[in-house]
């Protein structure tokens, strides 16, 4: 398995939802012979943690307002994860390999985190709540989709992520105004500072 391209696949995904990120690549370990997944991402423990959380988010992402006050707290989530999922995945390689693999883990979960950010923000911008249920459930298809599709083609996983990733940052590109529109009614809105002003 390409440990490069996997991690791009999975640090692209992880910006999206790194929870379903462990998750799947924990059940395939557990269940399939992928012998470069970490087994640490199998361990049952893990599995349990990254399964509530993919619960909460499962809910909280379909809410407007509330996903994006998710998406704010997840800024510092979803890039590491995505950095430590790299680590993991250069295993015993050297030094130097491990730190580009977090590099492009993190830096690829990072750009596709703001691109999920700031979609959420244009999609918050408009009063009904269906585009958000639309929106998280097209996000999580697409993140299984390319990481189960990443464990046994992970060149063609990485292409797909690439391509999606661009189209999103072209998308925040053409979207900016819409983006700030949205924006500007989330910090009207926002739940976690109404309740500390309560």
């Amino acid at each position: 398995m390409d440990a490069l391209a996997l991690t791009f696949s999975s640090g692209w995904a992880s910006g999206i939802n790194a929870y379903l990120v462990v998750l799947v690549l924990g059940v395939s370990d557990r269940l399939g012979s992928f012998t470069d997944i970490p087994d640490v991402l199998a361990r049952w423990d893990v599995l349990a943690v990254a399964g509530f959380l993919y619960a909460m988010e499962f809910i909280a992402d379909k809410i407007p307002y509330i996903d994006s006050t998710w998406d704010a707290i997840s800024t510092a989530i979803r890039p590491t994860a995505g950095a430590v999922i790299g680590v993991l995945l250069a295993g015993d390689a050297s030094s130097l390999d491990q730190a580009v693999l977090g590099v492009v883990g993190g830096g690829t979960a990072l750009l596709s985190h703001l691109v999920k950010a700031g979609g959420r923000l244009a999609i918050n911008s408009s009063p009904e709540p269906a585009s958000n249920i639309v929106a998280s459930l097209t996000e999580d298809a697409a993140v299984l989709g390319v990481v189960w599709f990443a464990l046994e083609h992970p060149e063609a996983a990485a292409a797909i992520a690439g391509v999606l990733l661009l189209l999103g940052l072209v998308m925040l590109f053409l979207l900016g105004r819409v983006i700030r529109r949205g924006w500007r009614r989330w910090k009207k809105k926002d739940p976690i500072q109404q309740a500390a002003q309560a």
